[in-house]
């Protein structure tokens, strides 16, 4: 994820949007009960943080399919694993 992003999402008065959601009664009540021992103020912030958690570690994932599949074409084509590597320094150091 870009420094960027990762930034804005870090931003504690993002805009937020209202959705509607069914859930297992179960689910919402443990939910409740969990919430206040996780030190949340309620159910909803602690599913926005599950959601959260989940949706980084797709992208993270997904995002990183994308570079290696990248890297994968490059050396098919003849790119050197020293240039790559360069490349990839370059990258991280931003």
């Amino acid at each position: 994820m870009k420094i960027e992003t990762l930034k804005k999402r870090l931003e504690k008065n993002r805009p937020m949007t209202t959705i509607t959601i069914r859930m297992p009664e179960d689910v919402i009540e443990d939910l409740k009960r969990i919430a206040p021992l996780l030190g949340f103020s309620g159910y909803q912030p602690l599913a926005r943080a599950y959601i959260g958690q989940g949706l980084r570690t797709d992208l993270e994932r997904l995002e990183g399919d994308t570079v290696f599949a990248l890297i994968a074409s490059l050396k098919r084509h003849g790119v050197s694993e020293e240039v790559i590597q360069e490349a990839l320094s370059e990258v991280s150091e931003r």
